[in-house]
């Protein structure tokens, strides 16, 4: 006699996550595991659900997130839940929520959110994470930024012999606790004062590890090919796994460099460098206002640039430094986001300027200061014949550089990009419209691609002894709905979601349970 199933899912379409087209099939449960895929008719449950009229596939992996620390305030990830994503990699761009000396070295948003407890360490963190019970699976990342600010603070200057030597032992001991590798962000402060050569000597700890290495490059603009060139060195040097973050070619006028930085990896790839590369389906980034700061006044603490921007001398410098080499084009191309201003927030910043009768320099000057530099802004300059292109590749996987979010906000005067709940259903969506590669392919793209790349055991694909990270969708509902000008929307599409065989979502509503697992490598 058969073993009884916990479930069966009945009357499905699978999408199994190889890549391999939908087949009709049943697929049965036990505990946390699949234990088997095909015709279950005859089988006997003691749950049953109905997926006729629509698919079943493995759980979406966020190989992109920033929900670090937005966990700890919100785990029922209700935005990715929606989504179908049951597996988060946190800890992206360098910014990650450990090690840390206090919450001050966190990013300035992240500082504002109440949390259950305090940390310092990644074993802290990852300990009062595993205590608060996510609802997803969790991947944690140390971020370089971590690192630096923990040894060095925010200042411009290379690392001494000694602040290596701390820096290595930090990471090293941080890997021990959890971490799956390390992340940079080298557009960022400090990040981007690091030479390669600090960044070799890190990655080459990770790759002793067999861990994965994940980069927010020096350029995604007119530098992107050196960028991705100095990346693939570090491969070649350190044999350590990498991930591109949010592959793109940004600005009109590097729009050309796509096929460039394409053949750059693919060769790369064909020569047995581990790369891989991941991108959101929208055609606007998001990140602080504050990144347009020159670093004469950004590598300071936030009391110091609030400080300056109080003080005339230091505003007419800025203000023409900002106004240099930007038409007012450029200037419609960057939308407020996070503001505590509420008429701000959905407008560009050349509107913004207009209606404060003052030049666009100086009207970031005003926002950046009466937000207290925690303002957000959503960056127009993407082609979307490059995105459909780079989704187009083999190695190229989905991620939503996104934290998770909450229709009613984790804080006050959130405005996200509508990436944050949207990332996954979108391009579902374009695979069913046909707009992307197949159908099995797109899945395999959030699925078993990330697994493998990322060395995520016993998940991403949908057969007989695999976890149970499980989405039923109906193809006729999947749907983005958050907009940048209303983004607290949740999408439309995804029936079901089981993590670790128990349900998240029922029917398209959330069921309150949280059986996700802090990942080990």
């Amino acid at each position: 006699m058969k073993k009884m199933h916990d479930f069966i899912i009945r009357g499905g379409k699978v999408i199994d996550g190889t890549g391999a087209d939908p087949v009709k099939a049943d697929v049965g449960l036990n505990e946390s595991r699949i234990s088997a895929v095909g015709d279950l008719s005859g089988r006997q449950t003691h749950h049953t659900i109905d997926a006729t009229g629509c698919y079943v596939c493995p759980g979406f992996i966020d190989v992109h997130s920033h929900s670090d620390t937005f966990i700890l305030a919100e785990p029922t990830s209700p935005s990715k839940v929606y989504q179908g994503v049951t597996t988060e990699i946190i800890g992206n761009c360098g910014a990650s929520a450990a090690p840390i000396r206090s919450k001050n070295d966190l990013p300035f948003d992240w500082q504002f959110l109440s949390y259950p407890g305090q940390w310092q360490s990644m074993r802290e963190y990852l300990k009062l994470l595993e205590e608060c019970r996510p609802a997803v699976n969790v991947v944690p990342i140390v971020g370089h930024n971590r690192l630096r600010i923990a040894v060095m603070g925010h200042e411009d200057h290379l690392a001494s012999v000694d602040e290596m030597r701390m820096m290595e032992r930090m990471l090293e001991i941080s890997m021990d606790e959890g971490a799956w590798g390390l992340s940079t962000g080298l557009i960022y402060r400090p990040g981007k004062y690091a030479a390669e050569d600090e960044i070799t000597a890190l990655a080459a700890i990770v790759a002793r590890r067999n861990g994965i290495y994940t980069t927010h490059m020096r350029s995604e603009a007119g530098k992107v090919c050196e960028a991705v060139d100095e990346t693939i060195k570090l491969g070649r040097k350190t044999r350590v796994r990498i991930q591109i973050s949010h592959l793109k070619t940004a600005g009109a006028k590097n729009w050309h460099f796509v096929d460039n930085i394409i053949s750059l990896i693919t060769h790369a790839r064909a020569d047995g460098i581990e790369v891989a590369a991941d991108r959101y389906p929208y055609l606007f980034s998001c990140t602080d206002l504050d990144i347009l700061l020159p670093d004469w006044l950004a590598a300071n603490d936030r009391i110091t640039i609030l400080k300056g921007l109080s003080e005339q001398k230091t505003r007419n410098r800025l203000r023409d430094e900002l106004a240099a080499e930007r038409s007012p084009s450029y200037w419609e191309g960057i939308i407020v986001a996070t503001s505590t201003q509420a008429p701000w927030r959905g407008r560009t910043i050349l509107s913004i300027a207009n209606d404060l009768a003052v030049e666009p320099a100086e009207a970031v000057i005003r926002i950046l200061a009466k937000d207290e530099l925690l303002t957000q802004a959503f960056y127009a300059g993407m082609s979307e014949d490059n995105m459909w292109k780079i989704y187009s590749q083999p190695f190229v996987m989905i991620g939503s550089d996104a934290s998770l979010r909450v229709p009613n906000g984790l804080f006050p005067n959130d405005h996200p990009h509508p990436r944050a709940y949207g990332s996954f259903t979108k391009y579902l969506r374009a695979a069913l419209d046909g707009k992307t590669v197949p159908l099995g392919e797109a899945v395999r793209k959030m699925t078993s691609l990330a697994a493998d790349h990322f060395k995520i055991k016993g998940r991403g694909k949908l057969t007989s002894g695999s976890l149970a990270d499980i989405i039923v969708f109906n193809p006729e509902m999947v749907k983005d709905l958050s907009t940048y000008e209303k983004p607290h929307q949740f999408s439309a599409g995804i029936r079901d979601v089981m993590v670790n065989g128990k349900m998240v979502m029922s029917a398209t509503r959330l069921t309150g349970n949280r059986p996700g697992k802090i990942l080990s490598m």
